[in-house]
Protein backbone atom coordinates (compact mmCIF):
# COMPACT_ATOMS: atom_id res chain seq x y z
CA UNK A 1 0.00 0.00 0.00
CA UNK A 2 1.25 3.58 -0.98
CA UNK A 3 -0.17 6.81 0.77
CA UNK A 4 -0.55 9.37 -1.68
CA UNK A 5 -1.39 12.82 -0.49
CA UNK A 6 -3.01 15.97 -2.23
CA UNK A 7 -0.51 16.39 -4.40
CA UNK A 8 -2.09 13.64 -6.57
CA UNK A 9 -4.89 15.83 -7.00
CA UNK A 10 -5.33 17.26 -10.44
CA UNK A 11 -5.15 20.90 -10.39
CA UNK A 12 -4.41 21.07 -6.43
CA UNK A 13 -0.88 22.40 -6.56
CA UNK A 14 -0.32 26.01 -6.74
CA UNK A 15 -4.44 26.75 -6.64
CA UNK A 16 -5.50 29.78 -5.35
CA UNK A 17 -9.06 28.72 -4.15
CA UNK A 18 -7.81 25.38 -2.65
CA UNK A 19 -4.54 26.75 -0.90
CA UNK A 20 -7.69 29.37 0.89
CA UNK A 21 -9.85 26.63 1.99
CA UNK A 22 -10.07 24.60 4.99
CA UNK A 23 -11.69 21.51 6.06
CA UNK A 24 -12.20 20.39 2.28
CA UNK A 25 -11.53 16.76 3.00
CA UNK A 26 -14.74 15.83 1.10
CA UNK A 27 -13.74 18.38 -1.62
CA UNK A 28 -9.90 16.45 -1.95
CA UNK A 29 -12.22 12.96 -2.06
CA UNK A 30 -14.46 14.02 -4.70
CA UNK A 31 -11.60 15.47 -6.83
CA UNK A 32 -9.49 12.16 -6.40
CA UNK A 33 -12.44 10.02 -6.76
CA UNK A 34 -13.86 10.74 -9.60
CA UNK A 35 -10.48 11.99 -10.97
CA UNK A 36 -11.56 15.38 -11.72
CA UNK A 37 -9.51 18.71 -10.82
CA UNK A 38 -9.64 20.54 -7.72
CA UNK A 39 -12.06 23.36 -9.06
CA UNK A 40 -14.81 21.00 -10.34
CA UNK A 41 -14.54 18.85 -7.13
CA UNK A 42 -15.01 22.33 -5.21
CA UNK A 43 -18.15 23.37 -7.28
CA UNK A 44 -19.71 19.60 -7.34
CA UNK A 45 -19.24 19.72 -3.26
CA UNK A 46 -21.06 23.40 -3.25
CA UNK A 47 -23.64 22.71 -5.45
CA UNK A 48 -24.75 18.85 -4.87
CA UNK A 49 -23.36 18.31 -1.62
CA UNK A 50 -24.70 21.69 0.11
CA UNK A 51 -21.00 22.39 1.05
CA UNK A 52 -20.27 26.30 2.30
CA UNK A 53 -17.26 27.67 1.71
CA UNK A 54 -14.24 26.98 4.25
CA UNK A 55 -16.59 24.69 6.09
CA UNK A 56 -16.67 20.85 6.07
CA UNK A 57 -19.10 18.65 4.31
CA UNK A 58 -22.11 17.72 6.57
CA UNK A 59 -22.10 13.08 6.58
CA UNK A 60 -25.69 13.40 6.14
CA UNK A 61 -25.61 15.68 2.80
CA UNK A 62 -22.86 13.08 1.60
CA UNK A 63 -24.99 10.02 2.99
CA UNK A 64 -28.43 11.62 0.72
CA UNK A 65 -26.68 12.65 -2.13
CA UNK A 66 -24.83 9.70 -2.96
CA UNK A 67 -27.87 7.64 -2.21
CA UNK A 68 -29.56 9.96 -5.28
CA UNK A 69 -26.45 9.84 -7.64
CA UNK A 70 -26.81 5.65 -6.85
CA UNK A 71 -29.85 5.78 -8.17
CA UNK A 72 -29.42 8.26 -11.06
CA UNK A 73 -26.24 9.14 -11.89
CA UNK A 74 -24.03 11.62 -12.31
CA UNK A 75 -22.52 13.30 -15.38
CA UNK A 76 -18.58 13.68 -14.96
CA UNK A 77 -16.43 15.18 -17.94
CA UNK A 78 -19.07 14.00 -20.29
CA UNK A 79 -19.54 10.60 -19.42
CA UNK A 80 -22.34 8.62 -16.74
CA UNK A 81 -20.36 8.00 -13.55
CA UNK A 82 -21.81 5.67 -11.24
CA UNK A 83 -21.80 5.21 -7.29
CA UNK A 84 -22.66 1.94 -5.22
CA UNK A 85 -23.62 3.16 -1.76
CA UNK A 86 -22.34 0.47 0.48
CA UNK A 87 -23.51 -0.59 3.44
CA UNK A 88 -24.19 -3.44 6.36
CA UNK A 89 -21.82 -6.30 6.64
CA UNK A 90 -20.17 -4.41 3.24
CA UNK A 91 -18.82 -1.73 6.11
CA UNK A 92 -18.14 -4.23 9.23
CA UNK A 93 -15.59 -7.46 10.19
CA UNK A 94 -17.38 -10.28 11.27
CA UNK A 95 -15.70 -12.13 14.33
CA UNK A 96 -16.31 -15.22 16.12
CA UNK A 97 -15.58 -14.34 20.06
CA UNK A 98 -16.60 -17.24 22.92
CA UNK A 99 -18.56 -18.51 20.28
CA UNK A 100 -20.69 -15.51 19.80
CA UNK A 101 -20.66 -13.91 16.71
CA UNK A 102 -19.65 -9.95 16.77
CA UNK A 103 -19.64 -7.57 13.62
CA UNK A 104 -17.78 -4.59 14.36
CA UNK A 105 -16.77 -1.43 12.02
CA UNK A 106 -13.86 -1.89 9.64
CA UNK A 107 -10.50 -0.07 10.34
CA UNK A 108 -9.17 2.20 7.78
CA UNK A 109 -6.35 -1.02 7.66
CA UNK A 110 -8.96 -3.93 6.85
CA UNK A 111 -10.57 -1.58 4.14
CA UNK A 112 -7.56 -1.17 2.48
CA UNK A 113 -6.61 -4.77 2.98
CA UNK A 114 -10.49 -6.08 1.77
CA UNK A 115 -10.58 -3.20 -1.44
CA UNK A 116 -7.38 -3.52 -3.33
CA UNK A 117 -9.09 -3.19 -6.67
CA UNK A 118 -11.60 -0.23 -7.49
CA UNK A 119 -11.66 3.72 -6.36
CA UNK A 120 -13.64 4.26 -2.89
CA UNK A 121 -14.78 7.77 -1.11
CA UNK A 122 -14.23 6.32 2.58
CA UNK A 123 -15.80 8.48 5.40
CA UNK A 124 -14.44 8.32 8.94
CA UNK A 125 -15.30 10.16 11.65
CA UNK A 126 -15.62 13.57 10.59
CA UNK A 127 -13.33 13.00 7.63
CA UNK A 128 -13.28 11.43 4.11
CA UNK A 129 -10.48 10.15 1.84
CA UNK A 130 -9.71 7.65 -1.23
CA UNK A 131 -9.02 4.48 -1.87
CA UNK A 132 -8.21 3.73 -5.17
CA UNK A 133 -6.35 0.77 -5.98
CA UNK A 134 -5.53 -0.16 -2.61
CA UNK A 135 -3.55 3.22 -2.32
CA UNK A 136 -4.89 5.70 0.27
CA UNK A 137 -4.58 8.89 -0.98
CA UNK A 138 -5.59 11.34 1.66
CA UNK A 139 -4.72 14.71 3.35
CA UNK A 140 -0.88 15.57 4.31
CA UNK A 141 -0.75 14.89 7.89
CA UNK A 142 -3.62 12.47 7.67
CA UNK A 143 -1.94 9.82 5.12
CA UNK A 144 -2.32 6.80 7.61
CA UNK A 145 -4.17 6.16 10.93
CA UNK A 146 -5.10 2.57 10.72
CA UNK A 147 -7.16 1.91 13.86
CA UNK A 148 -9.83 4.93 12.32
CA UNK A 149 -13.27 3.55 12.04
CA UNK A 150 -14.83 3.55 8.80
CA UNK A 151 -18.83 5.09 9.02
CA UNK A 152 -19.62 4.36 5.33
CA UNK A 153 -17.75 4.32 1.62
CA UNK A 154 -18.78 4.62 -1.42
CA UNK A 155 -17.53 2.14 -4.61
CA UNK A 156 -17.10 4.74 -7.52
CA UNK A 157 -16.74 4.07 -11.07
CA UNK A 158 -16.34 6.22 -14.20
CA UNK A 159 -16.09 5.04 -17.44
CA UNK A 160 -13.47 6.24 -19.81
CA UNK A 161 -14.40 8.31 -22.19
CA UNK A 162 -14.72 6.63 -25.75
CA UNK A 163 -14.01 8.48 -29.00
CA UNK A 164 -15.70 7.22 -31.99
CA UNK A 165 -13.22 7.55 -35.08
CA UNK A 166 -14.43 8.50 -38.24
CA UNK A 167 -12.57 6.97 -41.35
CA UNK A 168 -13.91 8.82 -43.83
CA UNK A 169 -15.45 12.59 -44.04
Amino acid sequence: MVNLTSKEIKGYSNNKLAMSETNDCFVRALAAGFDINYNEAHELAKERFKRPNKKGTRNSHIIEQMAFIEKDGIEINGVMASVRVMDGLDIKNRYKLKGEIIDRKKTVKSFIKDHQKGTYIVTVSKHAFVVKDGNLIDNFGEEFRPTRKVDGFYKINVPEKTIQLSLFN
